[in-house]
């Protein structure tokens, strides 16, 4: 599917030009990524998707070297043709889904101090390098993030369409599951970089529903606690697949709200 090109994002004086300075990592800095590494590595083997573990193994992330982004851009160049743009940290909407629309992922380079391993607002360089890179070599979920930014570039003077969608962002890439082999695995980065998450989502205690773009647009989600909810694909190429659905379901929802009938079901 066609969307129009954001090739302005590139001169936009809010995406600062940064590069990852490897060399101002600190003793802390790698000690820091180890701990968060090995403390989660662990737990993904039987419960991350295999195209995760794949594309770990793809970009060569390990516990004793911090990732150096000038190495996974080459990679990532000759596997899927996306990299990765330095961004200072939480970014405004048109320019993240304008770099998604750009095959450029933002990810911050700064990391989480040590009395910091356990919480933290804000994603650091941890959770973007090794929770949501390694499925950057995946061509059909790459595929999905920048056709989901060509949608979102379209509505994105409209909050209400851009939460929604934030939503479908949310239930997928940042917390979604995926039915492999009859068995439930993890792809969402929110669950991959988290050690407690990744074992609670795969139990029965919260819902486990098949994935449905009007349900995603309507459920609000939390970002202070475990989900109680987790959408399933059934594989990549459905997530892509799905996009035309979250155009037209997007249509007639912002329709039904401007004609009085409610955001919230």
């Amino acid at each position: 599917m066609k969307y129009k090109a954001a090739d302005w994002v590139f001169k936009d004086p809010r995406l600062k030009k940064m590069k990852q300075d490897y060399s101002a990592y600190t003793k802390e800095d790698f000690q820091v990524w180890k701990i968060l590494f090995e403390r989660q590595i662990v737990n993904l083997p039987g419960a991350a998707s295999k195209a995760y573990l794949d594309g770990m193994k793809k970009i060569n992330f390990s516990s004793d070297r911090i990732a150096n982004f000038e190495e996974v851009n080459k990679i990532l160049g000759e596997t899927t043709g996306w990299g990765i743009q330095v961004v200072p940290g939480l970014i405004d909407d048109d320019l993240f889904f304008g770099l998604l629309r750009n095959r450029r992922f933002p990810s911050s380079t700064w990391l989480r101090k040590m009395e910091q391993l356990d919480y933290l607002e804000e994603p650091d360089m941890f959770h973007d390098s090794f929770a949501h890179m390694p499925l950057l070599t995946n061509q059909h979920y790459v595929d999905f993030l920048e056709d989901l930014g060509g949608i979102a570039l379209k509505h994105i003077e409209d909050k209400w369409a851009v939460e929604m969608l934030s939503r479908i962002y949310w239930f997928t890439i940042e917390f979604g599951l995926i039915r492999e082999n009859g068995e439930l695995r993890i792809y969402g980065a929110g669950i991959l970089s988290s050690a407690g998450e990744s074992k609670f989502c795969l139990t029965d205690e919260p819902a486990h529903i098949d994935y449905d773009v009007r349900k995603i647009m309507r459920m609000p989600y939390w970002k202070d606690k475990f989900q109680d909810k987790y959408y399933v694909i059934e594989s990549y190429e459905q997530l892509y697949h799905s996009i035309p659905e979250i155009e037209r379901v997007l249509e007639e929802e912002l329709a039904n709200s401007s004609m009085g009938k409610g955001k919230e079901k």
